[in-house]
């Protein structure tokens, strides 16, 4: 199941990371109230610590604010997962990787998590973190064995995301002492899992778990807290409270960032296993690579809701492959593979110098990947404009520096570079058949000599050899819906990998044959 997963987050950071930050980062120390002193009600205090530069939407205050963190280059980033009890589905996908977007400030920082916490192997410190909200004042047990977190004890400190749901108490106990106390512990049923406690036998609550295994990785202050938007209440309004009580601090969490949900286009409920409304990652995969579908949520903002449809999904795939084509293009460009008329070297050279600062802009301003990619295409075009491809270009200048340069800056963005290397022996193999199909090709498009022959009739080609052409027409043709890509420059060849798109599918089939 997580393999699928794995597969489309490719190196998302799930709890910790390094935070690279951009260039334009400052890293000036803010002076201002600690984030674990003494603050009354609901306010929000910005952190002390190091700017980065960037701004991000908190959802304590409902607004943009920079983004400070306690150690410099470091971010303590706690994400909650999806509840997974089956093959995980495009909305746990999809939600995970529009936060690790925000990892993009420096474009080769998505590494692997440093801590993996399973909830099972944690139960003893669940106990421990519900003992001391209890010894805090801020818990009470019934006679049921259930254990309750009191509302009422922190006064007018709940609430701090209540302002955009309604804020309605959990089922449970009528020995509750406020109809909006929730379960810390709760007694467990007949054929249900059982952990041994203080007050019984019984399991954690929903909340408990998710501020145990926080606290136990980054003890009492955490820089950033997110998840989907459906679990600001009561989820994370619970995980604040019973935090700040066990901690006994005033801001637990300085930023909760939330992502919007992935819907199926027409639908107005959210891609869930309850709504019988999902796609499997594994399905999903029978149709789309894991590249494509990370295009299309870098479409559109984290925060926003994200309709599903095939539509939606070939603009992804189509954007895709316009950057795909213009790398393997520029690759043959500077392999000398591809000849093209005088390159204006300096517009590309200023353009990658304006699609630089245009990225780190937007990514700063909230993780604006829409803008950022928009950037990105901006440039593919331009560079495409200046590989424009001509059958000779002998006594040309060319100028391979600056393409390299755009190649190795595309693929630093997007993150190509594992892709690449886990192709690198099918490219291996695709290069050697390509050389070996353009020497035969060159060799059947050979023009008769007609001085030397008598003929009456223009050159033309050697009529035996025409069979060895058409052989090259249809091995192209028949590599398309694998997903190799040959297109015949002239009397060279290049090639790329399409991973198989069926819109490409026969594209070129017999293109040569006439000529």
């Amino acid at each position: 199941m997580w393999r699928y997963l794995r597969s489309v987050l490719w190196k998302a950071k799930l709890l910790r990371g390094v935070f690279n930050t951009a260039q334009s980062v400052n890293t000036d120390k803010f002076i201002s109230n600690g984030p674990c002193s003494s603050v009354s009600g609901k306010k929000w205090v910005r952190p002390s610590g190091f700017a980065t530069g960037l701004k991000t939407f908190n959802s304590l205050t409902k607004q943009k604010e920079p983004l400070i963190l306690e150690r410099e280059r470091v971010a303590t980033w706690y994400s909650c997962g999806p509840t997974v009890y089956d093959h995980a589905h495009l909305g746990h996908a999809c939600g995970v990787l529009c936060l690790v977007t925000a990892h993009m400030s420096d474009y080769k920082s998505v590494i692997p998590p440093a801590v993996y916490l399973r909830v099972t192997e944690n139960v003893h410190h669940i106990v421990a973190f519900i003992e001391g909200i209890i010894k805090n004042g801020h818990a009470y047990a019934t006679k049921e064995g259930d254990v309750y977190f009191d509302i009422q004890s922190i006064g007018d400190r709940y609430g701090k995301f209540v302002g955009a749901v309604d804020s309605q108490g959990e089922p449970g106990s009528t020995n509750k002492r406020d109809s909006r106390d929730f379960a810390l512990w709760k007694q467990s049923k007949p054929q249900e899992p059982y952990w041994e406690s203080p007050w019984g036998r019984g399991r954690p609550g929903w909340h408990i778990e998710c501020s145990t295994i926080a606290s136990s990785v980054f003890g009492s202050q955490l820089d950033i807290h997110s998840g989907g938007i459906d679990l600001a209440f009561p989820h994370h309004e619970n995980e604040v409270a019973q935090s700040e009580a066990y901690h006994q601090c005033g801001q637990w969490a300085n930023y909760f960032l939330h992502s919007g949900h992935l819907h199926l286009k027409g639908s107005a409920e959210k891609m869930s296993k309850s709504l019988k409304n999902y796609i499997t990652i594994k399905d999903f995969l029978q149709s789309y690579s894991a590249s494509e579908f990370r295009m299309f949520c870098l479409l559109t903002k984290y925060r926003s809701a994200i309709d599903y449809s095939e539509s939606s999904m070939l603009e992804a795939r189509t954007s895709l492959g316009t950057i795909s084509t213009f790398i393997h293009d520029a690759k043959a460009y500077i392999k000398g593979q591809l000849q093209c008329t005088p390159v204006q070297e300096a517009v590309l050279w200023e353009r990658l110098a304006e699609t630089k600062y245009s990225v780190v802009k937007a990514l700063a301003d909230d993780f604006d990947t829409p803008r950022a990619i928009s950037a990105v295409m901006n440039l593919v075009y331009h560079g495409n404009c200046q590989l424009q491809p001509v059958s000779k270009s002998e006594g040309v200048a060319r100028s391979p520096a600056v393409f390299g340069a755009m190649v190795t800056y595309i693929s630093d963005v997007l993150d190509e570079a594992d892709v690449v290397s886990s192709c690198r022996s099918l490219e291996g193999i695709v290069e050697k058949l390509t050389h070996f199909r353009s020497e035969v090709r060159a060799f059947a498009l050979a023009r008769q000599d007609c001085t030397i022959t008598g003929s009456p009739n223009k050159p033309g080609l050697y009529p035996d050899r025409i069979p060895l052409l058409k052989a090259c027409d249809i091995l192209r043709s028949e590599l398309a819906p694998l997903g190799v890509l040959i297109k015949d420059r002239g009397a060279t060849s290049t090639w790329e990998l399409t991973e198989g798109k069926p819109s490409q599918r026969g594209q070129y089939k017999d293109q040569e044959t006439s000529s």
